[in-house]
């Protein structure tokens, strides 16, 4: 007991220190954003919430419980969110992104590759570090996507586009509110009898991920996002070994090079992506044995398809301007069309990806 009680001091000790160092070396904000970051890793591991395991719930056996959570915590961010972003005078900015093919094929793929690794954006950073092996194999392909993705975005963006479409302001948390309900209703109609209810512990993570996300907004000026902050990684990594991204129009753009030469410490998705990272971190220390899940057995195809889902996880996502943080939460909650068009692609995908598991080794054929 005094062996726990000391291990757990020292990791929640160890927690409050990072975020003072930020906080001493960057500057108040950074620190906050880092705790923000902490809270959702805690959260989404604390309570087994995420996106990728609810989507395959309601696919697989009619359970919509945990699509109903994530609806509700996208309904709570936009009621505060669009007010507040119409009346900021510019501070504050949505998660905008027009509809074009690139989009939809991009939000498809992604869709099909998260159930393959189960895990999406937060949930990949969550997985791995938690320590769960298939995150930790597939974090790292998702970076190197995630940059792959933003070199040719530019191009892929030529295939064609709307302009954004966003709904503001009071009309728009009321266009938002009712398409929400309207797509929890459809999903209700499909539950099987006995998963018509919310378990308690989703609706707590619906708030408090809610409450985690309006704070970024405020703390941040913009909503939450993941993706960008994994391709930034890549793209230091390859301009410290002298690769010359000018080819580039993305990370050749004057906001894409100062946050390559500026420190992680002051990019926002950055520091919440470690913070989702160091949250999971904790709270599968904090568990007996949280973090000895050993390697599992799979064929080597199995590997291999992780492997290749990781990478297409931040390619696509890249070209979907984002993953169900970036763009379904935050940019359904900011009144941005494209997060809808983003989730029927992504949900159409998934039914997909979920067919594709078993015959990639991932698990026994049903």
């Amino acid at each position: 007991m005094t062996h726990s009680i000391a291990g757990r001091s020292t990791l929640v000790a160890g927690a409050l220190v990072l975020i003072l160092s930020v906080a001493i070396f960057a500057g108040v904000r950074f620190g906050l954003l880092l705790m923000i970051g902490l809270g959702f890793g805690l959260v989404l591991e604390g309570l087994r919430f995420g996106f990728a395991g609810p989507w395959r719930a309601m696919i697989v056996r009619r359970d919509p419980s945990g699509m109903l959570a994530q609806l509700m915590a996208i309904g709570i961010v936009a009621t505060v969110a669009l007010p507040l972003i119409d009346a900021s005078g510019g501070e504050l900015v949505g998660a905008e992104a027009p509809v074009g093919w690139a989009m939809i094929g991009g939000a498809f793929v992604f869709g099909m590759a998260m159930q393959v690794v189960l895990g999406c954006g937060s949930g990949t950073l969550v997985n791995a570090g938690s320590g769960n092996p298939i995150g930790l194999l597939a974090l790292p392909f998702f970076a190197i996507g995630s940059f792959a993705g933003a070199y040719h975005l530019i191009d892929w963006t030529e295939l064609g586009a709307l302009p954004i479409i966003r709904f503001t302001g009071w009309s728009g948390v009321a266009i938002t509110l009712t398409a929400l309900l309207g797509v929890a209703v459809f999903f209700l109609r499909q539950a099987a009898p006995e998963h018509r209810s919310i378990p308690r512990r989703y609706l707590i993570a619906a708030v408090l991920i809610a409450v985690l996300a309006i704070a970024n907004l405020i703390v941040v000026g913009q909503p939450w996002g993941v993706v960008y902050g994994l391709g930034l990684w890549v793209a230091k990594g390859a301009t410290a070994s002298g690769m010359d991204l000018s080819g580039s129009a993305f990370w050749a753009a004057s906001g894409s090079v100062e946050r390559v030469q500026s420190s992680l410490l002051t990019d926002y998705t950055s520091l919440t992506n470690i913070g989702i990272m160091a949250g999971a971190f904790l709270v599968a220390s904090w568990r007996s044995g949280g973090l000895s899940q050993g390697m599992p057995t799979l064929p080597m195809r199995a590997w291999l398809a992780t492997i290749v889902a990781g990478f297409l996880l931040g390619y696509s996502s890249r070209l979907a301007f984002g993953c169900n943080v970036g763009a379904f939460f935050s940019g359904v909650s900011t009144g941005s069309l494209h997060g809808w068009v983003w989730f029927v692609a992504a949900f159409i995908g998934s039914i997909q990806g979920v067919k594709l598991r078993p015959l990639l080794g991932l698990e026994a054929r049903s």
